[in-house]
């Protein structure tokens, strides 16, 4: 009999994760908690408030799961491994501690500077006169961060020192984030192609995953505002596995260690958010989770045992894990509801989707979906995911497209640039 484990959260992310893991042949049963309508197809969903410590662990006890896989960042910055850890059940997922390295823009950076990992230059402060000092001094372009978790859109990046400076004012003096703006960080702008490198660590030691390329900017040619992301392929020409092999020890490794010298040592998923700048990769941030869409693209590239992998981050030592790769190219598409990332309607009828069942190589997660009396809406603002296998890029993003094109919804907007010229 195979492991039972337990997912949480709701979007394409998690989605993404039950598909793998229901493919893993060390696995008998994969539940997730909300869940959504696709990874219902995939196993059992829980309706549990997955950012509730006292409710995941009651349900995990209950389920007697082997495994817990946190998807999203809430849960982990809400405590849920600490609160799993101390019924004795096994979590893939950092303590609420060690996920500051997300939930702290401005907690990063002072580890990332304390573990000698390269990055630009910063200032944390809820003080406008330092913020604004801060803008003079790194020049333009401009970036200002809220230091807490903002759904992905406490990032402004400028042009101009007047529109920085309402960014600032945005943050600190009308509270367009709340809590999570009460405190910026003003950083140095770093200029490159934006990287995704994850790595399962457990502690003190990590494997990599294959890099992929995700798309930030809501519109064609990187304009528009920040997302959640918009798409997403895999393998990256120049920035394969084998390129970053030496990321290990130059960014991974010594903050696994500063964070374990901290007494919060790092079990889970460490995303490092990378610019490949002309001095070389630099650190723009962290998350604690895998990447959404990244994640889309990535993990159906795998062909061991995805399960196996986690549970020995969780549990025991992933440097004795070997990942093995599918040799094809991966493109995600994401599909969003019309005035995405700013507001948009949601409960719109969904078509199309069920038609693709049947095509090989080709998924489609749901991220912000649901049943409506048997009708799929829309239910948030990155709506699905469309990710197709290919033997080149090239291949994989022609039949992406294609299938995205079978879906409707309206106001469905998607960018049509997603892996081009690749």
């Amino acid at each position: 009999m195979g492991r039972q484990l337990l997912v949480l959260g709701g979007g394409g992310r998690e989605h993404a994760l039950t598909s793998a893991l229901a493919r893993s042949p060390s696995v008998s049963v994969v539940h997730t908690a909300p869940g959504n309508p696709g990874t219902a197809r995939l196993g059992p969903t829980h309706a549990i408030d997955a950012t509730d410590p006292d409710a995941v662990t009651a349900l995990a006890r209950e389920l007697a799961v082997d495994l817990v896989v946190v998807g999203p960042e809430a849960p982990l910055v809400a405590g849920v491994v600490d609160a799993l850890e101390r019924v004795g059940i096994a979590a893939f997922g950092p303590t609420a501690a060690a996920a500051r390295i997300e939930g702290s823009k401005a907690f990063a950076k002072e580890i990332m500077e304390a573990a000698g990992a390269p990055t630009g230059g910063s200032v944390a402060t809820s003080d406008r006169s330092e913020a604004l000092a801060a803008l003079e001094r790194f020049g333009a372009p401009y970036v200002v961060k809220a230091d807490g978790l903002a759904a992905g859109k406490g990032v402004r990046i400028c042009t101009e020192l007047a529109e920085a400076s309402d960014a600032v004012d945005d943050a600190l003096l009308r509270g367009v984030f709340g809590s999570a703006g009460s405190r910026i960080v003003v950083e140095e702008y770093l200029a490159g192609p934006e990287r995704s490198v994850f790595g399962v660590c457990d502690g003190t030691e990590v494997v990599l995953l294959e890099p992929a390329q995700d798309y930030k900017r809501a519109l064609d040619g990187d304009e528009g505002l920040n997302t959640g992301g918009m798409g997403a392929y895999t393998p990256v020409p120049g920035f394969s596995l084998g390129d970053v092999d030496h990321l290990a020890d130059l960014v991974f490794r010594p903050v696994l260690e500063e964070l374990a010298d901290r007494g919060t040592p790092y079990r889970g998923l460490l995303y490092a958010g990378l610019v490949d700048t002309e001095a070389g990769p630099k650190l723009l941030e962290f998350n604690a989770r895998f990447g959404d869409p990244e994640t889309q693209a990535i993990l159906p590239r795998i062909d061991s045992d995805l399960a196996e992998l986690l549970w020995a981050a969780a549990t025991g030592s992933v440097a004795e894990q070997q990942v093995a790769w599918r040799d094809d190219a991966a493109v995600t598409v994401v599909l969003a509801s019309g005035g995405y990332p700013g507001s948009y309607p949601t409960g719109v009828p969904i078509h199309g989707i069920d038609e693709l069942a049947g095509l090989d190589d080709v998924e489609v997660f749901h991220a912000g979906t649901r049943l409506d009396d048997g009708q799929l809406v829309t239910a948030g603002g990155r709506v699905l995911a469309v990710t197709a296998l290919g033997g080149e890029v090239a291949d994989a993003r022609r039949r992406a497209y294609a299938a995205a094109d079978r879906i409707t919804f309206e106001g469905l907007h998607r960018r049509s640039d997603i892996a081009s010229g690749v």
